[in-house]
């Protein structure tokens, strides 16, 4: 007969109460941060906070009958976003108002310090986890187009006001000469464009240009289509339902926009923008700022975007990548090293970082 050994356990290590406790009030910070992220979301879409820009200071009372809601829920979300620093409560008349930095981060549509777009972003991801928790086991990812549809719209609202302030003002300045360019006409595709956006402020900038969007998700490229006829640009712009690898066209400038650690093969993806391009063409991708080393991306000063673009990564932009073929999954805080050991494999001989800002990298890239 057989006798097992007993299984030796180590020692419990000692826990440092200080350590636990400042923990322990991190995570009652987080939690408080997750369930506010829920009020405000319901404050966005009741249209309470634009309410309280236009016409607050409030009572509750009076907020309840111009919103048309029920009066004691109203009281207590009041009550609830002004423990949360959202809203500012005057104990004299019992009054509720936002200040005007609390206006812009939740009611200023389009501002670059807008908030809710994030939030809208993070309430998407919420209705994604059981098949996210299914793509940890089985590794196969999580398709784009499988998301909760607040996503496709959330993304737009969280970067469109980051593109309209830097497109033009930042990214494209950054590469000489390319403003030039596309004052005098070029062709510019850009690649993964969603619902748009990035391909119709530039056509919006740039009228001696053209420009085409391409994407593989077939109801953002018909959202694309509906915003262009809006803009009235459908003579300058065209949106086609195309995989990175398969559009067609040549072109003075190919774009990523935050897209590219979203795709399977970006490696593939890049060299077949350089099989796109006309001599002398230039490929530049923008993707989120991050340093090479976990450990920089981990420092006090990067900690806070750089802890956002962790976890969407690893909500969307990995099992978005795993779903597709090589499913190289870069993740959303890839770094220059990374970025530029792609371009380089896929052909490129010069590749240069054009610019960093506080959220992005701006990379160029020639043959």
């Amino acid at each position: 007969m057989l006798v097992s050994s007993p299984v030796t356990k180590s020692p419990a290590r000692a826990i440092n109460p200080d350590a636990l406790q400042a923990l322990h009030g991190k995570v009652l910070g987080d939690c408080n941060a997750g369930i506010g992220g829920l009020l405000a979301f319901m404050g966005d879409k009741l249209g309470l906070f634009r309410l309280l820009a236009a016409a607050g200071p409030l009572t509750a009372n009076q907020m309840a009958a111009q919103a048309g809601v029920n009066e004691r829920l109203v009281r207590e979300w009041l009550s609830a976003v002004a423990a949360a620093g959202y809203v500012k409560y005057e104990p004299e008349g019992e009054l509720f108002e936002v200040t005007p930095e609390q206006a812009v981060v939740f009611a200023a549509e389009g501002h670059p310090a807008f908030m809710q777009g994030p939030i809208d972003l993070i309430y998407s991801l919420y209705h994604d986890e059981p098949q996210l928790r299914d793509a940890f086991r089985h590794g196969r990812g999580v398709r784009w187009g499988d998301h909760n549809a607040c996503l496709f719209c959330s993304t737009e609202r969280f970067f469109g006001p980051l593109y309209r302030s830097s497109i033009v003002g930042e990214w494209l300045p950054a590469i000489d000469g390319l403003i030039e360019t596309l004052r005098n006409g070029a062709d510019v595709a850009d690649v993964g464009c969603g619902l748009g956006t990035s391909a119709l402020i530039m056509a919006g900038v740039f009228p001696a240009s053209r420009f085409a969007g391409f994407d593989n998700h077939v109801a953002s490229i018909d959202s694309a289509r509906r915003a262009a006829t809006e803009a009235g640009l459908n003579g300058r712009v065209r949106f086609e339902a195309a995989a990175a690898k398969e559009y067609t066209g040549e072109f003075d400038l190919i774009c990523f926009f935050d897209s590219l650690h979203d795709m399977g093969d970006p490696v593939g993806a890049v060299a077949h923008a350089k099989e796109r391009l006309k001599p002398g063409g230039i490929v530049m991708l923008v993707e989120p700022y991050a340093e090479d080393r976990l450990e920089d991306n981990l420092s006090s000063a990067r900690a806070p975007v750089s802890r956002f673009f962790y976890a969407a990564s690893t909500l969307a932009c990995v099992p978005g990548s795993q779903a597709q073929e090589v499913g190289l999954a870069l993740g959303a805080q890839a770094g220059p090293r990374r970025l530029t050991a792609v371009l380089h494999e896929a052909g490129f001989d010069r590749v240069r970082i054009a610019a960093r800002t506080a959220m992005n990298l701006v990379v160029e890239a020639r043959v």
